[in-house]
């Protein structure tokens, strides 16, 4: 096998998990290129993994069909006389372009009934497989033959000169001590941290000497905004002032990172920061940092974990529960002396 196909998932932080698999594939494969398909808000944590060669942009929207769009991505693919594809997700849609496109080996799971789709199909034991980065990895082997252990975890490219390169891009001297606040989570408003209790945690790291960087995208601004405003002098808010490989620069600054379930949570891990990391609808069983300076905190109700986007009870106790404190004392086995 000369030349094989990614078709990435549509989250950063799921893409993020897949890339254990696809060091996997290069080593199994010497001289290997291995493309990947991915929607544009996705590339850039692509390109941070030397795997990766050609990204392919994938131009629909969650959950878009657009068959004559479809059409023309699959005669695009055939012209690259791919050998292979493996397909992330599980959709019917994601599979569609690679099967017109005619490539002849298509791995993934049987997903939405993809009989046909897929020729090389894995059935998912979801018991046997809890973690995504498990299931990911399951697609390396052939189908039937267990997850070859052990798992690497993933990782992403950040240089000192990337790192030097972003700082003079956007005017920004580093601090001596660096905590790092992702408090948004694109998935929904179930798996964020209440504002009021991002503002008092920082203020509390300000009083032990850090400055307190706030991550995420525009859509983040506003909690940023607000975290900043209940603990004045404390924070720098630069959701949306960055760019995603600009904030994987930043990220990899930080002496340590506080953050909910998300995409950006990968990301620090993925570059090797110690994580003080907060589930409320999700579970840290299927989809932790994966990394081993980690800490997880989950007050593991009874409701939860829900896998909801908006708290179906209306309390959002999983997170209003978790205090501030808490979290600090979970911090202090990164807080320097």
């Amino acid at each position: 096998m000369k030349k094989a196909l990614i078709v990435a998932p549509s989250w950063i932080g799921d893409t993020i998990m897949a890339q254990p698999l696809f060091a996997r594939l290069v080593e199994r494969h010497p001289g290997l290129q291995l493309d990947a398909l991915a929607p544009r808000w996705v590339a850039p944590v692509l390109r941070r993994m030397d795997e990766i060669g050609d990204i392919v942009d994938s131009p629909f929207g969650h959950g878009q069909l657009a068959l004559k769009a479809r059409w023309r991505l699959a005669r695009e693919l055939a012209a690259r006389d791919y050998d292979a594809v493996w397909v992330l997700p599980n959709s019917l849609k994601s599979a569609l372009a690679p099967f017109l496109a005619g490539i002849p080996q298509r791995v993934g799971f049987t997903g939405e009934s993809r009989y046909g789709l897929i020729n090389v199909r894995h059935t998912l034991d979801k018991a046997a497989l809890p973690l995504m980065l498990e299931r990911f990895m399951q697609l390396a082997e052939t189908p039937g033959r267990p997850v070859q252990r052990p798992l690497a975890y993933p990782r992403l490219r950040s240089t000192a000169e990337n790192r030097q390169k972003t700082l003079a891009a956007l005017a920004i001297e580093a601090p001596p001590r660096i905590v790092a606040f992702c408090p948004g989570a694109e998935y929904g408003p179930a798996k964020r941290w209440p504002a009021a209790h991002f503002a008092e945690l920082a203020r509390t790291l300000a009083g032990r000497g850090y400055a307190v960087w706030l991550f995420g995208s525009p859509k983040d601004h506003a909690v940023a905004e607000e975290i900043a405003t209940l603990a004045p002098g404390c924070c720098r808010n630069l959701c949306g002032a960055t760019s995603l490989d600009q904030a994987v620069d930043l990220l990899a600054l930080a002496d340590f990172v506080v953050c909910n379930d998300s995409g950006l949570m990968h990301v620090a891990a993925a570059v090797d920061r110690p994580i003080v990391a907060l589930y409320g609808s999700s579970s840290p069983g299927f989809t932790p940092p994966l990394s081993d300076r980690a800490e997880i905190l989950s007050l593991q109700l009874d409701c939860s974990p829900c896998f909801k986007r908006d708290c179906p009870l209306g309390h959002l106790d999983c997170l209003n529960r978790l205090s501030p404190a808490q979290v600090a004392a979970a911090c202090e086995k990164w807080i320097q002396p």
